[in-house]
This record gives structure tokens, sequence and C-alpha cells, in this order.
């Protein structure tokens, strides 16, 4: 296929508008055709799902998340519009926790050998926990989103965008207060969290 393909992970609990900016800086400054959003099924290091990977980190308690296919759901309503942006519902529906590797090892099966995997400053500090790191770093140019001021990025390539203050984990509490949450994310995402009570 040839075309440099973004691959986007994460839970998206909810989408929100930075990750549509660090979409959008990572296709610019990386070249890529496409950015290729992709919900987690099961976000093992965020729900603490026994695997031997959180054995081996001694993972705390676990946090539980919106059901994938409102997550996948999101996401979609988020990216409409953006030709660039695409949605890819492989995690939500494949069983069993969700690794990177097998979803990286996919995209290069169906012919992608020119990808670029988005993370952000957490999860690379994180990425020694997850199954087969060495190999997800072989498939992939990894580029890291810092999500604090001089965030770990060593070793790493930094992606350019204006450093946003937002966070899935702030639009939640802020819905469960009953608070507003317009311009945190787009207007389909809200009206979806409104109509599905979600984060209540």
């Amino acid at each position: 296929m040839g075309q440099r393909l973004a691959v986007f992970g994460g839970t998206f609990d909810p989408p929100h508008i930075g990750h549509l900016v660090l979409a959008e800086c990572v296709a610019h400054q990386f070249g890529c055709e496409r950015v290729l959003f992709i919900p987690a099924g099961d976000p093992y290091r965020k729900t603490a799902t026994d695997t031997p990977e959180n054995r081996r980190a001694g993972a705390g308690p676990g946090r539980k998340v919106s059901p994938g296919a409102d997550r996948l759901a999101m996401t979609r309503l988020a990216i409409e519009g953006n030709p660039r942006f695409a949605a890819d519902g492989r995690e939500v529906e494949r069983p069993g926790p969700s690794y990177t590797v097998d979803t990286l090892r996919e995209l290069q099966a169906e012919g992608h050998d020119d990808l670029v995997l988005v993370l952000g400053s957490d999860a690379v500090a994180d990425l020694p926990n997850w199954r087969e790191p060495g190999e997800i770093r072989r498939l992939a140019r990894i580029v890291v989103a810092e999500k604090e001021p001089g965030a770990g990025t060593a070793g790493f390539e930094r992606v350019d965008m204006p450093l946003l203050r937002i966070s899935s984990t702030e639009i939640r509490a802020r819905v469960a207060a009953g608070r507003p949450i317009r311009y945190l994310a787009p207007g389909p995402v809200r009206e979806y969290i409104a109509e599905r009570g979600l984060y209540r």
C-alpha cells in the first residue's frame, strides 16, 4: 500500500479535542496519509485485567471503562468530517486484552509497512510493561505527545503541538458533577454522552 499510516490507539473514554489536535499535528509533521484511531477493547493496563504483563508490573486496582461499542461510536462521531481520519474497531471486536503489538502485526500483514505509532508521554513511560515492547519499536516508528512540559520523551521523536491540558479523566469528572464540557469535546460526542447517560 505504500502510504504512511499513523496508528493512534487509546481508551477514548471519551475522545476530545486534544486527541483531534494531536492527530492533525502528527499527520502534518510526519507526512501521514491517514490517521487510524483504534479504541482499545480491553485497555488492560487501565482495567488491571489479570495478564502476565500486569502481574509483572504489579498493577494496582483498575478502573471501569465504558463499553467498547460506546467508545468506538464516540470516536467515529469525533472524527467525522476529516477525510484523513478513520476509526478502526478491530480491538473492540477482538476478544481478550488489547495488545498493541497484535494490532501492528495485523496492519503490517495488511500491507501497511510504514507505521507511525502515536503515544502520549505517560504511555511511553509505561511501554516497558506492555507486551513485547521491543517488537512494537521494531514494527513502528514511535512519536510522542507530551502530556506535561518536559515530560519524558527521551529517545523518541516528539510531536510538535500545542500543550492542551485536556483529559478524558477530567471530562468524565465534569459530566459526573454536572459541569459543562462544551468546547472540550466535539458536539456530536457531547450529544452521545448525554443521550446515553455516560459518566453520570
